[in-house]
């Protein structure tokens, strides 16, 4: 049952804990989680010390941590401390978008319009997002939000459309503009007793919802399987009869480019690609009450690794890495014929 109550949501953040004692290997999102329900619980002392927890420990994503906790602290009175560790992610200039967007919009909550505003153009700048992008595919869904935020501070502070703010209309897909949507003149229309205007603000409203609706249904990528080559040589000693699914690695990793760039032509968001391991995989078979022969079983092991945030997103960014571990540019291996 969704969570609606200060308890409701202690309740959540204390099951996620025991999760995470169980599983240390997804500690990060499951603390982050559960710090979440804290906060919404209004126990933000609390969530302060998961993050610090997370914080003394090795995490895949310090800077997104470190602006989940600045955000926290700002909320119940800490403001210098906040301020110091958003000052010190944007010295730090991370490549992971997700830290940037919670820094933008915590400085925005605040009336920091001009420094939300520069964060979210460093971001983009840093993360390789071209000013002039013609092809919308080529913005990765984790930076996309980037794109529509910092369209919405412009409006704020009643700046001009550059290219960003047209990219951000072209990823649009609402049927209420983003002009409209980010205008700040809506907040006087909520106190109007002008029918006609309060109709038109349900409206947007509506359309809002709608889009953030669709961006939860999809709260984790969809996830293609990928097998190190050492792994699958495992996998298909112990089981071969999944020899059928993998020829040889090599067609393996060809399948996977084929299959991401396929769903992305077909229009799927959120792309991603999830390692396995054969005894991850077992374990999973085992907790499905089936032989890990089952070739069924192999995209369902994909989407959980996905929700336990085991994806990492496709494409890989400008200059990247391929994600096939080669250790080679993608755009000079497995992205080399990407159109």
């Amino acid at each position: 049952m969704r969570p609606d109550t200060p308890a409701d949501h202690t309740a959540e953040a204390e099951r996620l804990l025991r999760t995470a004692d169980q599983y240390p290997e997804d500690q990060e999102p499951l603390l982050l989680q559960a710090a979440a329900h804290l906060e919404l619980s209004g126990d933000r002392p609390r969530a302060t010390t998961l993050y610090d927890r997370l914080l003394s420990t090795r995490v895949d994503h310090p800077h997104l941590v470190k602006a989940f906790k600045a955000a926290n602290l700002w909320e119940y009175g800490h403001e210098p401390e906040a301020r110091a560790i958003i000052e010190g992610i944007r010295a730090a200039a991370p490549l992971d978008p997700a830290a940037w967007e919670i820094v933008a919009e915590t400085l925005e909550a605040h009336d920091e319009l001009d420094l939300a505003h520069a964060s979210l153009t460093r971001a983009l700048t840093l993360l390789g997002i071209a000013e002039a992008t013609v092809d919308t595919r080529a913005i990765p869904y984790s930076t996309q939000s980037l794109v529509t935020t910092r369209h919405r501070v412009r409006r704020l502070l009643a700046l001009p459309h550059d290219d960003w703010d047209t990219l951000a209309d072209d990823l649009h897909t609402a049927p209420i503009s983003l002009d409209e949507l980010h205008d700040p003149k809506r907040l006087w229309s909520l106190g109007s007793e002008d029918p006609a205007e309060l109709q038109a603000e349900l409206a947007r409203l509506r359309a809002e919802l709608g889009s953030y609706r669709a961006a939860l249904s999809r709260p984790f990528p969809v996830a293609v399987l990928h097998w190190p080559e050492p792994e699958l040589d495992e996998l298909l000693t112990a089981y071969p009869e999944l020899q059928s699914e993998y020829p040889t690695h090599a067609a393996h990793l060809l399948d996977i480019e084929a299959s991401l760039r396929e769903l992305a032509a077909a229009g799927t968001p959120n792309l991603g690609i999830v390692t396995a391991t054969v005894p991850s995989y077992e374990a999973f078979a085992a907790s499905e009450a089936s032989s890990p022969a089952n070739a069924d079983l192999l995209p369902q092991y994909a989407t959980t690794l996905a929700a336990r945030a085991r994806a990492t997103s496709w494409p890989p960014g400008r200059g990247a890495d391929c994600w096939c571990g080669s250790g080679v540019n993608y755009g000079d291996c497995h992205g080399a014929s990407q159109p």
